[in-house]
């Protein structure tokens, strides 16, 4: 995934006129999708309205959500403004991923940050971008290949290194390389419960208890 520097300029356009007897009046539009904490609302421009997400995500962050600046009419590439205003492409599963994530799945992600180690191609085909708040990732690179959001508590246990059998270990793996693999789902909420499914097993995490239960082939392991 590419990443360019990316530089907004603003202008000043002034103009007189004056025309004995006729006066000329001149309006500005304004953004009501504009977040009222945000300076700049998340948005994706294509030629079609992109499908809202079947449940919507509560967000557990406070990162303020991304400007996207354009994006194919396929969706397959978009361009966002990231952290420390350089603007990062996204292509493939990502791409079609975040363009048809609802508002609130971006504002809980917030930026796309930058550097090598934040979007890249694993040995395994994984293809991944970190955000402020979470992170997408999908099995490959086609653009037809499902990709999925993964934050908060389920994102933590997630990340936590662990051995082949799926207990905490720091010589182990975590993530996509971990024994929980890649994500197949994004969260799924269910009254006090929060829920992502992986290859080979599954995260949830209790609002309400603060516990977090993962389960890796079938058994239940320490979260951490």
């Amino acid at each position: 995934m590419r990443k360019t520097a990316h530089r907004r300029t603003a202008g000043a356009v002034a103009g007189l006129a004056a025309v004995a007897l006729i006066a000329a009046g001149c309006s500005s539009d304004t953004n009501d999708d504009a977040s009222p904490s945000n300076a700049a609302q998340t948005g994706v421009s294509a030629t079609q309205e992109p499908e809202a997400s079947a449940s919507t995500a509560e967000s557990e962050s406070s990162a303020a959500p991304a400007s996207a600046s354009e994006a194919s009419a396929d969706a397959s590439e978009v361009k966002v403004m990231g952290e420390r205003d350089v603007e990062v492409t996204m292509t493939g599963p990502i791409a079609v991923k975040y363009a048809s994530a609802t508002d609130a799945q971006k504002k809980t992600l917030g930026k796309p940050l930058t550097g090598d180690h934040n979007a890249e191609t694993r040995d395994s085909g994984v293809v991944f971008q970190q955000f402020q708040g979470g992170v997408i990732t999908a099995k490959n690179d086609d653009p037809g290949t499902p990709a999925y959001i993964t934050w908060g508590k389920i994102r933590d246990a997630w990340n936590t290194e662990r051995a082949a059998d799926g207990t905490p270990s720091q010589t182990g793996k975590n993530g996509s390389e971990g024994p929980l693999g890649v994500a197949t789902s994004d969260e799924v909420t269910d009254g006090d419960l929060k829920e992502s499914t992986f290859e080979h097993g599954k995260v949830t995490y209790n609002t309400k208890t603060g516990k977090v239960t993962v389960t890796v082939n079938g058994k239940v392991v320490p979260a951490e």
